[in-house]
């Protein structure tokens, strides 16, 4: 029995004005990029969104998308 979940894993934030800077956001996306590696995601399995609003905020999402894995596992169980 697998404990392989094939749901999306996403980490994110948002951040109010003031809160953040350009190289304090890279480094949140370079870690949160990181820890879905750790995770088992691939560096083109990562997908990162960035919305920037007019007030100065800033939203982050750092997702890994599992079904194309999900879906070649059951493949190979099925060979």
């Amino acid at each position: 029995m697998s404990l392989y979940q094939p749901e999306p894993v996403e980490i994110s934030t948002r951040m109010r004005p003031g809160e953040w800077t350009e190289s304090s956001l890279e480094e949140l996306i370079t870690s949160y990029r990181a820890r879905l590696m750790e995770m088992g995601a691939g560096p083109s399995e990562v997908v990162t969104e960035v919305e920037r609003s007019d007030d100065g905020s800033v939203s982050v999402a750092v997702s890994w998308n599992k079904s194309a894995i999900a879906d070649a596992q059951g493949d190979a169980a099925g060979a």
